[in-house]
């Protein structure tokens, strides 16, 4: 069965903010793309893998109280943590497991937007 999760758009305040926070975060290259009317900046992934976007938005803003969307940080969730405080987001909850689904920890990004970064 595919996944059910397909996309997720993450609102953003900076994109430019955000893009580098995500890259030094998820560990890959957070890339602007531009669009008639729309810029988005894609989430790094491998093509058919879901997968998701930030934007800014006039009507749309960062929140730390909707949805808890899981980013993917595979293997390497100690170093993404550890580049959170340092690219301007804050751990809200560390690392802990969550078995049998592996691990996670809880960030607020440089938006305002509450995430939390996965891994088996």
């Amino acid at each position: 069965m595919a996944n059910k999760l397909v996309w997720v758009d993450i609102p953003t305040v900076n994109l430019d903010r955000a893009m580098r926070f995500y890259s030094a975060v998820l560990g890959g290259q957070v890339e602007k793309q531009e669009y008639p009317g729309m810029v988005i900046a894609t989430l790094p992934g491998k093509e058919g893998e879901s997968s998701g976007c930030l934007y800014v938005s006039e009507t749309v803003k960062p929140s730390a109280d909707g949805p808890l969307v899981y980013l993917n940080v595979h293997g390497r969730l100690d170093e993404a943590l550890e580049a959170v405080g340092p690219s301007g987001g804050q751990v809200l909850e560390p690392k802990v497991s969550i078995a049998p689904f592996g691990f996670r920890g809880v960030i607020l990004d440089t938006e305002g937007n509450r995430i939390a970064l996965h891994s088996m």
